[in-house]
């Protein structure tokens, strides 16, 4: 087994050059030598890749992700705002409609920020920052095929190169694959039992269509426009307009089972319109189309409770969706893949990568902002019909009545959002909705009536029209 010599620097291999692996390979720089292993070519710059087919829908990345995007790649969200991004005031600079339909009043006062770009702006970025890091080697062009070693320590990863294969010897492996991740075949190979899984499934399908922004709405920073589907009226139908860079608009639309939009140019505005709230397809009338309908289907909440398993290798670790992977509406991946990243990076600042046990505490400390996000995704996903065997119990319910109070004490009242959204960014855990800021305004007030319609402004709407 792999033993870092005294005067050997420890060497990393990490699976996948998406956003996880970037985010996994600036962490473990600080302490090994680092090579990202990725089967396709990576483009120069902002361009699509078949290894992120989800790139063409619309992505956030909420406040939470921003700070740890940040403590990761210093500097790299300025780069991303210097290109065209946008860093959008979460409500003053958002228009939003609710699971519950209630519109959120456009506050200013808390200090959200979502990032705001083209998944393809983005990824050519974080390429860009964690190239230059010191000791990153990329290796494009080659697959993983399988893990080296054995039920008690992994020592490596086999790959496959212009029709070679080879071994990449390793003090560890990092699993950053995404949906499509090998590690539970990989692991029942060496023999370990099988690993904990749930799924929970609304059966959502999107369908993304960019257009050219109508009018002068690029010269307002016009605010993104969000109708969240309402799990209790299925099927569950929304869609957002995320204004990007080149002065373009990604929409996409979804729908859960009986309800699902589709690639037909036709029907695509007329979906919008009808979404319980016609605002959206209101906006789409004078915008002009460019290029075809994307849709998916790969879109149900999974996971894989690794930090469960008695019996875990050291020199493995697996990290953000190739644990757990999320309905995208609620646009959680990235930033749970940047906070995964900073928990391995926590720890191996006071732990050695080679220390028997350590893959065990990175999996842990790992499961933490995973748990938070799935949390947050099944609450709502769950009470779907057909999602999950295992329907909501009495306390689920319960909970979700309260997060629904939460979600309508929070559209009327700033202290109340600050908290709703200390939360929904991935900044604090749940608990935080039990705090002053939130339970005072819920019981005593004072609330702004709820608003009828979407607060876009009347210079938003010319600016559309």
């Amino acid at each position: 087994m792999p033993r870092s010599a005294p005067n050997r620097r420890p060497t990393a291999v990490v699976i996948g050059a998406s956003a996880a692996g970037l985010f996994a390979a600036a962490a473990l720089t600080e302490v090994a030598d680092v090579t990202i292993v990725e089967r396709d070519l990576l483009p120069d710059g902002a361009e699509p890749r078949r290894g992120v087919p989800q790139a063409r829908h619309a992505h956030l990345v909420w406040s939470g992700g921003v700070k740890a995007f940040n403590d990761l790649l210093p500097g790299v969200t300025d780069d991303v705002v210097s290109k065209g991004g946008r860093l959008v005031r979460i409500m003053g600079d958002m228009v939003s409609r609710s699971p519950n339909e209630l519109w959120f009043r456009r506050f200013e006062a808390t200090h959200h920020r979502n990032l705001v770009c083209s998944r393809d702006l983005l990824d050519s970025v974080l390429r860009h920052h964690v190239r230059a890091l010191a000791n990153v080697t990329f290796r494009e062009n080659t697959t993983a095929l399988g893990l080296v070693g054995d039920a008690t320590r992994i020592t490596g990863l086999r790959v496959g190169t212009g029709g070679d294969e080879l071994t990449l010897n390793a003090d560890l492996v990092v699993d950053a694959s995404g949906r499509g991740s090998h590690s539970p075949a990989w692991l029942a190979e060496l023999g370990l039992p099988e690993t904990p899984e749930r799924e929970v499934n609304a059966g959502v399908a999107y369908a993304t269509r960019r257009y050219r922004a109508p009018r002068t709405t690029a010269d307002i920073n016009f605010p993104l426009v969000n109708v969240q589907a309402n799990p209790a009226k299925a099927p569950g139908q929304g869609g957002i307009i995320l204004p990007i860079e080149d002065n373009q608009w990604i929409v996409t639309l979804s729908g859960t089972r009986g309800g699902e939009p589709t690639s037909d140019p036709d029907s695509f505005e007329d979906f919008a319109l009808n979404l319980g709230d016609p605002v959206i397809g209101q906006l789409l009338k004078d915008a002009e189309p460019i290029g075809d309908i994307a849709t998916t289907r790969s879109t149900a909440n999974t996971r894989r409770y690794y930090e469960k398993t008695q019996h875990w290798p050291d020199g493995y670790t697996v990290l953000g969706d190739a644990i757990a992977a999320y309905n995208p509406v609620y646009g959680h991946g990235l930033t749970v893949a940047a906070q995964c990243a900073i928990a391995v990076r926590n720890i191996l600042r006071t732990t050695s990568i080679t220390a028997p046990g350590t893959a065990k505490r990175l999996q842990r400390a790992a499961a933490r902002p995973v748990a938070a996000a799935w949390d947050l995704a099944v609450g709502q996903d769950a009470f779907y019909p057909g999602a999950t065997d295992t329907p909501p119990n009495a306390l689920e319910r319960l909970l979700a009545r309260f997060v629904d109070q939460t979600v309508a004490t929070g559209a009327r009242n700033p202290r109340a959002l600050a908290a709703l959204l200390d939360v929904m960014s991935l900044e604090k855990p749940a608990t935080r909705l039990l705090s002053p800021d939130m339970l005072i305004p819920m019981i005593f007030g004072p609330k702004k009536p709820h608003l009828s319609r979407a607060p876009l402004s009347e210079q938003e709407w010319k600016s559309a029209s």
